[in-house]
């Protein structure tokens, strides 16, 4: 069982969320809070594995309140919130949150962060990855500084949106065989050997598809 602190100043939404929770396999509710303050006592009365914390909340907020839970927890935080700033995004994956996932997560989605993030796994919401993306980009080389050409940049920016050689002729227009061939092009000049870890690698230096529409 994984055991679960729920943090969030709706009551109810905190609520809903809890028994939401419940009803999900493996999952153990042990504590709940309606600011950061709060939590940290709940935090070390009840030991839990994952944290779901709100970032806007009155006495102690989500993002002040990481660093602080961080400091006397080993527990994985997941960020659980409506907010797409900027700056509660950044800060609070500074202060140690292992998760960023907005209110309009699904509940599988939900579910599914919380397993990836009690495996070590860090998880964002689709809507704010390419914010994280962007924040990153200037300290990266780009594709173009490790010498891909454009059409290798176009059929990496396919790999990443989980293209098959098949789909990634027919949206560029070219045969299969061109696009192995530009496939091992790439997978050479990110010193790599295979398709998942080109990904990785472009994840890695924060590359964008910049292809035209």
């Amino acid at each position: 069982m994984i055991k679960i602190v729920v943090v969030d100043d709706h009551a109810l939404f905190r609520s809903g969320l809890i028994s939401l929770l419940k009803d999900l396999p493996d999952l153990q509710i042990v504590g709940e809070a309606s600011n950061g303050m709060e939590a940290i006592e709940v935090i070390q009365q009840s030991e839990p594995e994952i944290i779901l914390l709100d970032v806007n909340m009155p006495v102690l907020g989500g993002v002040e309140a990481v660093r602080a839970i961080k400091a006397i927890s080993k527990a994985h935080i997941i960020m659980l919130t409506i907010s797409r700033s900027d700056q509660d995004l950044m800060e609070s994956i500074a202060g140690g949150a292992d998760g960023y996932i907005l209110k309009n997560a699904s509940p599988e989605e939900l579910f599914k962060a919380i397993q990836n993030v009690k495996q070590g796994l860090a998880v964002l919401s689709p809507e704010v990855t390419h914010q994280v993306m962007m924040a990153v980009i200037s300290d990266k080389p780009s594709p173009n500084e490790i010498g891909l050409s454009d059409r290798e940049r176009e059929v990496l920016g396919c790999l990443m949106r989980g293209l098959s050689t098949v789909q990634i002729a027919r949206d560029l227009f070219i045969s299969e065989n061109t696009v192995k061939t530009h496939i091992r092009h790439v997978l050479k000049k990110l010193e790599v050997t295979n398709r998942n870890d080109a990904i990785q690698k472009a994840q890695d230096i924060g590359f964008i598809n910049l292809q035209k529409k």
